[in-house]
């Protein structure tokens, strides 16, 4: 039952580090003006979503819980966990800015359409 807790508490860990990344990675991609996606990103936003659910996996473990802690197989676990929520959330969340966008530009630069659900909310 502890096990069930731990792995839950990890999920919900797992989902809002992964959103919390994907915030940062698209903020970092339109800071640096990259027009694609750059794949170091991902990387680092998987190592630390994986950081931060091992840290919590291990703390609700050893010291809420007094279980034993094998950290190898942990990392395993949720590093398949955290993969698939990952790319699910990459999609969800580029869908979401495509929506959401205030307007579309041309190859040369100049704005093509203002959004009107951007000019709605305003």
């Amino acid at each position: 039952m502890y096990t069930v807790f731990t792995y839950l508490f990890s999920l919900i860990v797992i989902v809002i580090s992964v959103l919390v990344t994907l915030h940062f990675k698209y903020e970092l991609e339109r800071m640096f003006r990259e027009d694609k996606e750059v794949v170091a990103f991902h990387i680092c936003n998987v190592i630390i979503v994986l950081m931060t659910a091992f840290i919590v996996h291990r703390v609700t473990t050893i010291y809420i819980f007094g279980n034993e802690f094998n950290w190898l197989l942990q990392i395993f676990i949720l590093l398949f966990m955290i993969l698939p929520i990952y790319f699910i959330g990459h999609i969800y969340y580029k869908k979401y800015r495509f929506n959401n966008r205030k307007y579309d530009i041309s190859e040369n630069g100049k704005v093509l359409i203002i959004n009107e659900k951007y000019l709605r909310k305003r």
